[in-house]
């Protein structure tokens, strides 16, 4: 996990702190392609927004603690969260980069025409300009793949997981269709291929990960870490049918109390929503999930927020608003006196 984020660092994007610079990036990379970079730090960052926003009700919740580079003295993780965010920031960068190429932004790129004129179903026709995922799949592995070093075990599993975040973008394209014929019959349609919004490929993931499947290896060759060769075990998640599953190889920790060494904050102090409505099934149990099963308490504040009130048209053409405040209240996962060390059941994430 944490080779994934030597690129955003090396490109200088969100708020780390790094020695790295945009040099070090360009100096080892791959040259040919440096048109690239910005778009790639562009998908690197909207995968790890992808990922806060999947994971925001959840113990773990995509913290940026969990991507940074590992050291020497401790080994990177291998669970189920570590898959995802390989997995999103591979798609991230493909997405961005098939998304600039359609938009013209790269000379050397722009629609896929390789499906034109064929038929593709009951009275429907291949033609348009299909956004070119071949190309932005291409850069995405070039880039993203080049930066895992490992030939462990970890290793094998993010590249396996980089890809399966490839493939989640192929999986979520529509498919988009005009109408052709006399007087608007639609006697046929011709039809091409868009990248979906890319919540949709979060989405999506999210799923994957919920199923994950657990990759079951030898101790000695996790605890070898990068110094070792590792094998893989031959196990059914190798199969072509499930490239586009994500896979870890360790059980998660318990994400509810705070573990240091490793790097773990726990969900005391996490706020949570009570009582919501038109909400997600997380949002709608983050309460339970966050606090009341992890041994915590639900307290609320009550905290003062400002909004745009009274707006008025004026011609022409702007919105005024006034500034209001008002009262909201929140709710905290807190501890419990009463109940010391009381744990809930359930430490999956």
């Amino acid at each position: 996990m944490g080779d994934m984020l030597m690129l955003w660092v090396a490109l200088g994007i969100c708020c780390f702190t790094s020695a790295w610079s945009v040099n070090n990036f360009l100096m080892t990379g791959p040259k040919a392609y440096l048109t690239y970079t910005a778009s790639v730090a562009l998908g690197a960052q909207s995968g790890i927004e992808e990922c806060k926003f999947q994971f925001a009700w959840e113990r773990w919740n995509c913290p940026e603690n969990a991507l940074q580079l590992s050291t020497h003295n401790r080994l990177r993780s291998a669970t189920r969260e570590t898959s995802f965010i390989h997995a999103i920031s591979s798609a991230g960068v493909m997405y961005t980069i098939t998304k600039n190429c359609s938009m013209g932004d790269f000379e050397n790129c722009g629609c896929d025409e390789s499906k034109n004129g064929k038929t593709g179903g009951h009275g429907w026709i291949w033609k348009g300009c299909s956004d070119d995922v071949e190309f932005g799949e291409r850069i995405s592995k070039l880039f993203v793949d080049s930066l895992e070093k490992g030939k462990d075990a970890r290793a094998l599993m993010n590249l396996h997981n980089n890809r399966a975040g490839r493939l989640a973008v192929r999986a979520t394209m529509k498919r988009t269709c005009k109408c052709h014929g006399i007087s608007g019959s639609c006697s046929i349609q011709t039809c091409w291929l868009q990248l979906a919004d890319f919540r949709e490929t979060g989405d999506y993931l999210k799923a994957k990960y919920d199923q994950a499947l657990k990759i079951e290896m030898d101790k000695r060759q996790l605890r070898t870490g990068n110094s070792a060769e590792g094998h893989w075990a031959p196990t059914k998640a190798f199969l072509p049918s499930a490239e586009a599953e994500l896979i870890f190889l360790e059980e998660s920790p318990d994400y509810c109390v705070q573990n240091s060494s490793l790097g773990i904050y726990g969900t005391e102090g996490r706020e949570c929503l009570q009582n919501s409505h038109n909400t997600s099934r997380w949002e709608q149990h983050s309460c339970g999930h966050l606090c009341t099963k992890c041994g915590l308490q639900v307290k609320e504040r009550r905290t003062e927020a400002m909004s745009s009130c009274n707006c008025k048209f004026h011609w022409c053409c702007t919105v005024k608003c006034d500034q209001c405040r008002h009262v909201v209240n929140k709710f905290y996962c807190a501890h419990s006196p009463d109940r010391a060390g009381a744990r809930g059941k359930g430490s999956a994430p």
